[in-house]
This record gives C-alpha cells, sequence and structure tokens, in this order.
C-alpha cells in the first residue's frame, strides 16, 4: 500500500490510500477520505474488515506523523517506510535555499551598485561572466541542474556549474551532500550498510555547518528505521505521486473539480 495527500480543488486536501497492485489502473484506488487528521481517515479505513488489513505487509508514506498514526492504527502488521523521494527531496531543498540566499545577496548589490551609478551621473553596467550571464542571472538559472546528477548536466550546465562552484564553494559543498546522499539510496543494496553510510553522511553534514541540512540529518535520526526500510525491497512512494498526477490531469482535463462528490464518484468507478 501507499498513503499520501492529494488536493482536489480550492487547496482541500485529501488523504488516499492506494493499492500498488494496481499499477494506476482499476483496483488501485483503496480509499479516499477528506481532510488529512488521524482521526477522521482511521475512522473511514476502519471499516474495511480487519482481516483484510492484517494482510497489508508494507506501506509507503512521507515523514509526516498523522501518516504514521493512521498507518499504525490501521495496518498494525505492516511495515512502514518512508519514501527515499521525499528525503531526497529535503536535501534538494536545502541546497536550493543556499542558491536563493546568494541570488538575493547578488540582487541588492546590483541595486546598490546601479545606485551608486546615478549618484555618480554615469551609467551602469552589469559585469558578464564568460559565459554570457550576470551574476544575477548565473544564481537564477543554475536552478535547474542543481537537481540533476552531474552525468546528465548538457554542455551549458557543464560550463555555468564550474563558474557557480567557483565563485560560491557553499554550493558546491551542498550539491555534494545531497548528490551524496542520494547515491545512498541507489547504490546500497544492505540495511547495514545503508545505517553505515547515513552515520558517515551525517558526519559530513556537522562539518558543514549548514544548518538546513542539520535540519534534515535530525529529522533522518528520528525515522531512521522507516527509512532503512526501503532496503528490504527498495519500495518507495512513487506510485503515489503518480496516481496523484493522474488524479491532477483528469481534473484539469475537466477544467476544474465543480461538483467534488461527483468527480469523486468518477474516480472511483475507473480507479477503485
Amino acid at each position: 500500500m501507499s498513503i499520501d495527500e492529494t488536493s482536489l480543488s480550492n487547496g482541500e486536501l485529501y488523504t488516499i490510500l492506494t493499492n500498488k497492485a494496481g499499477k494506476g489502473k482499476k483496483g488501485s484506488i483503496v480509499a479516499m477520505i477528506a481532510g488529512t487528521k488521524a482521526d477522521a481517515v482511521i475512522s473511514i479505513i476502519e471499516k474495511i474488515p480487519l482481516k483484510q488489513r492484517n494482510q497489508v505487509t508494507e506501506i509507503t508514506l512521507d515523514m509526516a506523523a498523522n501518516m504514521e498514526l493512521i498507518a499504525k492504527k490501521c495496518f498494525p502488521n505492516a511495515i512502514q517506510v518512508t519514501d527515499r523521494f521525499h528525503v531526497q527531496k529535503l536535501a534538494l531543498e536545502a541546497l536550493q535555499e543556499i542558491r536563493i540566499k546568494y541570488r538575493w545577496q547578488a540582487i541588492d548589490q546590483e541595486n546598490d551598485a546601479i545606485e551608486k551609478a546615478k549618484k555618480d551621473n554615469r551609467k551602469f553596467e552589469s559585469q558578464v561572466l564568460t559565459n554570457g550571464d550576470t551574476l544575477k542571472q548565473l544564481l537564477a538559472r543554475s536552478r535547474y541542474f542543481l537537481y540533476k546528477n552531474k552525468s546528465k548536466w548538457s554542455q551549458n550546465q557543464i560550463g555555468r556549474a564550474v563558474i557557480l562552484f567557483e565563485l560560491y564553494p557553499d554550493i558546491q559543498k551542498a550539491y555534494d551532500l545531497a548528490q551524496d546522499l542520494r547515491n545512498i539510496f541507489e547504490k546500497t543494496t544492505d540495511k547495514i550498510i545503508g545505517l553505515s553510510r547515513l552515520a558517515k553522511w551525517h558526519e559530513k553534514v556537522n562539518q558543514s555547518g549548514f544548518k538546513s541540512f542539520n535540519t534534515i540529518s535530525r529529522s533522518i535520526v528520528n525515522h531512521y528505521q522507516t527509512i532503512l526500510n526501503y532496503f528490504n525491497n527498495r519500495s518507495t512512494n512513487a506510485s503515489a505521486e503518480s496516481f496523484n498526477a493522474k488524479i491532477k490531469a483528469f481534473r484539469s482535463q475537466f477544467r476544474g473539480v465543480r461538483n467534488v462528490a461527483f468527480f469523486l464518484f468518477r474516480l472511483t468507478n475507473i480507479y477503485a
């Protein structure tokens, strides 16, 4: 099973429980419940007979405490697996936070330079880097390749990365930390080795001095048991995210959701 949340209309959240064996087709939806409050969701899922719920052996979810409580109460025999992509996403967001911090600094510097040029009655000219970007453009355009592995960079992105990392070593250090975390999940097959590599990653984070990465490190420590369960079957919440994308595509096809009850009726007719 997978459990996740999605928005149908006006930002209203629904908790969706899906069956991985359905592969996004008929038989995928097990339950769709309005809201994300654990008590409300549990009361609905518990309408499914306990004998059936006890057959669930594994459930993937994110780090949200309410999802963990729902999984624990409703599926007592299921091993909880924290989605590795959710963990990696936190690291990438921390990396982007560092890039954005430097971008705001670059904007401030440019504004100061423009104001100074006006006072001196001269024309302001932005400094252009060797790849044709200004400093502000470099930091804005670097957003895309920082999400990707180096092996997937284009030639232009490689050139931009060389300049970015030379000017901002902190961004390179943060990028390496994010990629190291990804490699632990991609290149480790054993739970014990995974635990050892995560411990080494925590040490690197401590030495980096990045506050946001330290926050992620603490979150991983607090959820390490369910994160390490990934190495049992390499299960992720990708199927739930894929199904959420289907729902959004279905919603956009009909230009939004006017009647939520009827929309849910159609979804369950097709996917339940």
